[in-house]
């Protein structure tokens, strides 16, 4: 068995082989930190959590860097919008954006790097790239010259056209616009007090140059993996190849993965379409965050995947009669070699959520298999599900109110009013069993 991930840059799937034997250089693209990620980008940064999750289960050490982009257009627009310093906006977002990775049960990064703290390394690369004759002074930055790159565009299948192209200095733009892009903006009164003093002179970083900077600082000119959401394969990446390769000579990123985008019933879930939904929003209904990342799985990453609440609402039922089944099987020291291969053989097809979910389910079912318990702890290490972690239900009042009066007509032996309310609480999602204690409830 081998692990294929598909490769955006060759648009197929390709056996997996790092740089160093056993080792992975893993870069993931993180927020900008300008307002909540919606529940659209976590689903990107379950992605993350899941391969990196999967690599270690078939015994890899990741190596995982992940960005902060804490100054770009957007962060700058936001600061002076609220009336707080740039570090202030940024570092607010940042807590909440953590906070919502730590709730999705996602693994940090080894290491995390702000944008404003790698300035010197964003520097020190567009010094290399002028000397090397692809970056140009103009009156308001330096940019990039992409007619001096011979393969522009390929991670995106982009034609250059040969008619002359302008200059853009906005960090983000349209598909069309295969243009020379900023890698150092000169201040501008709109940038107020955001600005550093440099050799290359008074200004702040473009977007792109800010990742090929941070990733360099810790792998050097070459990496295994590098991810992100599929809206990121242009211009994002595709700028950070050509001015990472046209810095080093060397290949910048082996394995290009990127995750399908969260769709609505407008399209894509997008600020700018105004259609957005946080995790907070799906807590506020009563969700778990762990129903959301049950809910991602079913999907594989690299697919869309369609949001309503309907199939949320599904999602929550599946993941909390699995937690309900596991909760009563009992551990024999064994695992079960025949469901964990079939596991693996899901994870190293492209990490096939939807299959491994399945050889999930049927080792949960199936009552003459040995090693149950090991083999879900095991699988539930990739999954990040929390299976075996059992949390104090909260039980309403109401509930509870009424399963007294179960319990009371119990003690009285009037079975048919128990019955009758052992079905009231059925039909509310509860099952009530007895003991010599007295009742407990549980979810179904």
């Amino acid at each position: 068995m081998a692990l294929k991930l598909y490769n955006t840059l060759d648009r197929k799937k390709e056996v997996f082989k790092p740089i160093k034997d056993s080792e992975v250089k893993f870069y993931s693209c993180g927020p900008t930190v300008y307002n909540y990620a919606h529940i659209g980008n976590l689903r990107t940064y379950l992605f993350n959590d899941l391969l990196k999750r999967s690599l270690n289960f078939l015994g890899y050490k990741v190596i995982h860097v992940m960005n902060i982009t804490d100054v770009d257009d957007k962060t700058i627009k936001g600061s002076v919008k609220e009336n707080l310093s740039l570090k202030e906006f940024t570092r607010k977002y940042e807590k909440i954006f953590f906070n919502d990775l730590k709730q999705l049960n996602i693994i940090s990064p080894d290491y995390v790097l702000r944008a404003t703290e790698s300035i010197n390394e964003m520097v020190d690369l567009i010094k290399i790239l002028e000397k090397r004759g692809y970056a140009y002074k103009a009156d308001d930055g330096i940019y990039f010259s992409i007619s001096k790159f011979k393969n522009y565009g390929k991670l995106a299948q982009l034609e250059k056209s040969k008619e002359k192209k302008e200059r853009i200095k906005n960090d983000e733009y349209d598909k069309e616009n295969a243009q020379d892009f900023a890698l150092w903006k000169f201040w501008i009164p709109e940038d107020g007090n955001v600005f550093w003093n440099t050799e290359i002179g008074r200004g702040r970083p473009g977007w792109h140059i800010e990742c090929s900077a941070m990733s360099m600082k810790i792998f050097g000119s070459s990496l295994d993996i590098h991810t992100g959401g599929a809206d990121l394969i242009f211009p994002h990446h595709t700028n950070e190849i050509v001015q990472s390769e046209a810095a080093t000579g060397k290949k910048f990123v082996n394995y290009w993965l990127h995750g399908g985008f969260l769709t609505m019933k407008e399209g894509k879930m997008s600020k700018s379409l105004g259609n957005v939904i946080y995790l907070k929003n799906l807590i506020e209904k009563n969700f778990h965050s762990l129903d959301y990342r049950y809910m991602c799985l079913t999907t594989q990453y690299r697919m869309p995947l369609s949001f309503t609440e309907e199939s949320l609402i599904s999602a929550k039922n599946s993941y909390e009669r699995l937690k309900n089944i596991i909760k009563e099987i009992k551990s024999d020291g064994k695992e079960n070699k025949k469901y964990l291969n079939e596991f693996q053989k899901a994870i190293e097809d492209d990490l096939n959520t939807p299959r491994a979910l399945a050889v999930l389910w049927e080792i949960v079912r199936d009552e003459s298999a040995e090693g149950k318990l090991e083999t879900i702890k095991k699988i539930d290490s990739v999954l990040g599900l929390d299976l075996l972690k059992q949390e104090k239900l909260h039980i309403s009042d109401e509930i509870k109110k009424i399963a007294e009066e179960r319990e009371k007509a119990r003690k009285n032996g009037d079975w048919k009013k128990a019955d009758e309310i052992r079905g009231k609480l059925r039909g509310r999602g509860w099952e009530v069993n007895d003991t010599k204690e007295g009742f407990e409830l549980r979810k179904i």
